[in-house]
């Protein structure tokens, strides 16, 4: 008797030690202590969950977009007056040419341009070097406008300012014909306080007079002689442009800029001349130029009645109302 109870109470305690070595299920670890009760610095791990000594696991990371490859900048070959051929680079900054290449119609001298936003009128641009105008022949001929030279800086070492001489007959003969009257100012200037004595002189022999047109500022290269604007920078042939259109407005009149390729490819800014309308020359069959402009100089070899030998002829693409 007493061995059987010897034998069951062994089997007892076999139990209890069984279970008490028996592990807490993982999921509900939270962490391990030494035998002082502190908490122990390796953590141990438990499901769902990771220690301090283990990695995070890696997030996967998204590639950024490529960039947009940069646009390769537009060229433009062009011709100049005497058939040499430059490049140039178009800026994209400036107001572009609005005008349909192939609605420009040609008719011996005359020349039309017509579509959905522009309609146009015929003209041309005089000096003393045309002599005595017929005014009213010219009208007869379909030449609606007239933009007169008002004067003129000479390009020698002083600079004079002069007006030119036939400028008043023009102005009283072609008014009293009804032609629409702008003035161009042929400049010289070095620098901006010469720009804007040329103003002021346009402005003195103008005198009040009314205009229907522009007062346009026509800043030429000489290319056949030694003049004092040969060694002015693009830089600042664009100030001298902005000084005397500035004063020009200030005075009341609409100001315009005389151009031509090689001009608005290497001498001027056009970016800094915003808002000011462009009378342009190129005597090819369709303008070359990439931006925006008002008047077109089409020819310096025009034939018009009331006119001796050749003139510029012009046309005006004018939005419709």
């Amino acid at each position: 008797m007493k061995k059987g109870y010897a034998i069951i109470i062994a089997s007892i305690l076999a139990c209890a030690i069984c279970a008490c070595a028996k592990p807490a299920p993982a999921s509900t670890v939270e962490s391990a202590t030494t035998a002082s009760g502190q908490p122990d610095d390796q953590i141990i791990v438990t499901k769902d969950r990771v220690s301090e000594h283990d990695e995070a696991p890696a997030t996967e990371t998204q590639a950024e977009p490529e960039a947009e490859p940069t646009p390769e900048p537009q060229t433009l070959l062009f011709r100049d007056v005497f058939g040499e051929e430059y490049t140039t680079v178009i800026n994209p900054d400036i107001p572009k040419n609005p005008y349909s290449p192939d609605l420009f119609k040609h008719d011996g001298d005359k020349l039309t341009y017509e579509d959905d936003a522009y309609d146009c009128m015929l003209g041309v641009d005089v000096s003393h070097h045309q002599g005595n105008i017929d005014w009213q022949a010219v009208k007869e001929q379909g030449y609606e406008f007239v933009i007169i030279r008002i004067g003129y800086r000479g390009y020698g070492t002083e600079g004079s300012l002069n007006i030119d001489r036939m400028f008043d007959e023009n102005y009283k003969q072609a008014k009293e014909a009804g032609l629409l009257i702008g003035v161009y100012f042929f400049a010289q200037a070095i620098n901006e306080e010469e720009a804007e004595a040329e103003a002021a002189h346009v402005l003195q022999i103008l005198n009040g007079r009314e205009l229907d047109l522009p007062v346009v500022y026509d800043p030429e290269s000489i290319l056949d002689h030694e003049a004092r604007t040969d060694n002015v920078t693009a830089e600042q042939f664009t100030k001298n442009t902005d000084r005397f259109c500035a004063k020009i407005k200030e005075a009341g009149y609409n100001p315009m800029i005389y151009s031509n390729m090689l001009w608005e490819a290497f001498q001027l800014d056009l970016s800094k001349l915003s808002g000011i309308p462009i009378w342009y020359a190129d005597y090819e069959a369709i303008p070359q130029t990439p931006y925006d402009f008002t008047f077109w100089q089409y020819s310096n070899e025009g034939k018009v009645n009331g006119i001796s030998g050749s003139t510029d002829l012009d046309i005006w693409l004018r939005k419709r109302l």
